[in-house]
């Protein structure tokens, strides 16, 4: 009799998380929790950060439970700096088999006519370049593999489109590029929490999940799905207006 496959089982693939440590110390922010959830189910991972000491905390805590990490310090806005990331991962852990593209800030404050143009362009190459560039180097890493999975974290319509386009052109190759949206989750700014939305990309990345690609994931909560005392557009009342009939009991 065949055994029956462990499910979400990680062993043997190679993941890479951008922004894997935390600002601050203890907490669990998207990418620590994304980078504990992969290693905690079998995953060796590359815990790329600009700040060093946040991901070494990260690496720290999957040690405690035993799992595989290391750190690499990138700078994901450039482009030698994600090529050399990418190049460091595969010289310790073989190959890259996952990429889940987390780097983010909140971004330039004020309307068109008011912001900073220098800092729009810095969070922009932060948010989006970002991810072109990291996923410009693991791709060719999983076509030698013949599969892989991108994770985008994304609120920004831009990266959403993105990730559709990078579903679709390489969806042939065996590689899905899927997009979590995270709502008001308790990272260290702000609930929900880390868990929630690494739990959401965990799932993403899995084998479970290779008929999945192009997906937009909200993990929010439900807001993005409105409220049932809030509807979105006034009750049309044509109908009933027409027939007698009310549209709800009174």
């Amino acid at each position: 009799m065949s055994s029956v496959p462990k499910a979400f089982d990680f062993t043997g693939d190679v993941a890479i998380v951008t922004g894997a440590g935390s600002r601050m110390s203890g907490e669990i922010g998207n990418g620590r929790a994304t980078a504990i959830l992969l290693a905690r189910q079998g995953a060796k991972v590359a815990l790329v950060d600009y700040n060093t000491e946040w991901a070494e905390e990260t690496k720290r805590m999957i040690e405690l439970e035993g799992g595989t990490s290391a750190v690499v310090q990138a700078d994901v806005t450039e482009e030698e700096s994600c090529r050399k990331a990418m190049e460091k991962t595969v010289e310790l852990f073989g190959t890259v088999h996952i990429l889940v593209n987390i780097v983010g800030v909140g971004g330039a404050m004020g309307d068109a006519t008011q912001l900073d143009l220098a800092a729009w362009e810095r969070d922009f190459k932060i948010n989006v370049t970002s991810m072109v560039l990291m996923s410009r180097h693991a791709i060719p890493e999983m076509r030698k593999n013949g599969r892989g999975a991108i994770v985008n974290m994304s609120s920004v319509s831009g990266l959403i489109q993105m990730t559709r386009a990078m579903a679709a052109q390489h969806g042939p190759e065996k590689i899905r590029v899927n997009c979590v949206c995270p709502g008001m989750v308790f990272t260290p700014m702000q609930e929900g929490t880390g868990w929630d939305v690494g739990n959401a990309i965990l799932f993403l990345c899995s084998k479970e999940a290779k008929w999945i690609t192009g997906l937009i994931m909200p993990v929010d909560g439900g807001t993005t799905a409105g409220k049932a005392d809030r509807p979105a557009l006034k009750a049309d009342t044509l109908a009933e207006q027409n027939t007698g009939v009310p549209n709800s009991k009174a």
